[in-house]
């Protein structure tokens, strides 16, 4: 189990519950934070992003350089699950101008955030526990976010590296990565996780995917494996705890696949229950690259959902300010 004490650093206002102190979705072992940040709330685990946090994030960059955290729209080059392949075209507007027109763009099929509209559980619903479609409930629209932003200290944990220098590795199998995995990589890298960080996990999903040929590829997202975080409770402790805003993967699914039915869904875990953003099929390359030649792997991250009242989930647009 992880520990149940809380971090004794930034905030020291945060009287909030610890996750074994959330009460329990009858007939489930989920616990939920319905209640945490008032009635009809819409931003969740971004509430611990305060001004003071934001302020406090802003040392963490040292140069001004910034560093593209998302994938171009039009890849991968196989869309996850089936989704829709985004179509570009270029029109002429006018005799002295040119116009963009995207179809087809499913704003899942790239660097994404999934939203509190993404996944609701069978019995208790969406975030906040409001039931039926996403209709019902359009103050969980990702316009909430869209008008915050996501901005505050990002830490990368580059796990794909740390596993990979104990040899036999290969970030396409399922491999869990578990809360004890991710202190180890925190360790080696002496980075500290702060209440309020953007949490960026590279798993070397995506670098893995992008050396597979175009139908090995395929198969894959047909049906789509590797390495990923945790899908049992002591994850959603572990990120809770500590005040984690929001967690960005490079693999399609954040948790780890395929799943165990007997973990459970790490979805519901984190988004459904305790309203926290998961970011997926972010590229952390470069990042990772410039991280390690500093030995420093904290940063400025800056994120801005699309503003689609009542949206599912978005393109990230995000950028690391190093």
């Amino acid at each position: 189990m992880v520990s149940k004490t809380m971090p004794s650093i930034n905030d020291q206002a945060d009287q909030l519950p610890l996750y074994a102190d959330l009460p329990l979705v009858d007939g489930t072992d989920l616990r939920h934070a319905w209640d945490v940040f008032g009635p009809a709330d819409s931003l969740g685990t971004l509430h611990h992003l305060t001004p003071n946090r934001r302020l406090a994030a802003m040392t963490s960059s040292r140069t001004g350089e910034t560093v593209c955290l998302t994938l171009p729209l039009n890849e991968p080059h196989t869309a996850p699950f089936g989704r829709d392949q985004l179509v570009h075209v270029r029109y002429r507007a006018n005799r002295f101008s040119w116009g963009d027109r995207v179809e087809r763009l499913d704003l899942q099929s790239s660097t994404q955030w999934d939203g509190l509209l993404h996944v609701s559980h069978t019995e208790a619903g969406f975030y906040g526990g409001h039931r039926g479609d996403p209709d019902g409930a359009p103050h969980l629209g990702i316009d909430a976010w869209a008008r915050t932003g996501i901005v505050g200290r990002g830490v990368l944990l580059d796990v794909g590296a740390h596993l990979a220098a104990r040899g036999g590795y290969d970030a396409l199998e399922r491999h869990v990565v578990t809360p004890a995995m991710l202190l180890d990589v925190a360790e080696a890298q002496a980075v500290e996780l702060r209440p309020g960080d953007i949490l960026c996990v590279r798993l070397g999903w995506y670098a893995a995917f992008s050396a597979l040929d175009e139908d090995a590829g395929r198969q894959l997202m047909g049906r789509v494996a590797g390495a990923g975080l945790s899908a049992t409770g002591d994850m959603a402790e572990f990120l809770w705890d500590r005040r984690i805003a929001a967690v960005a993967c490079d693999n399609v699914t954040v948790e780890v696949q395929p799943g165990d039915r007997a973990d459970g869904f790490l979805h519901h875990r984190l988004i459904t229950m305790l309203g926290m953003p998961l970011g997926e099929l972010f590229d952390f390359e470069e990042l990772a690259g410039r991280c390690r030649d500093v030995q420093k792997w904290d940063f400025v991250f800056t994120s801005v959902p699309l503003h689609l009242p009542g949206g599912v989930g978005s393109p990230a647009n995000a950028v690391a300010v190093l």
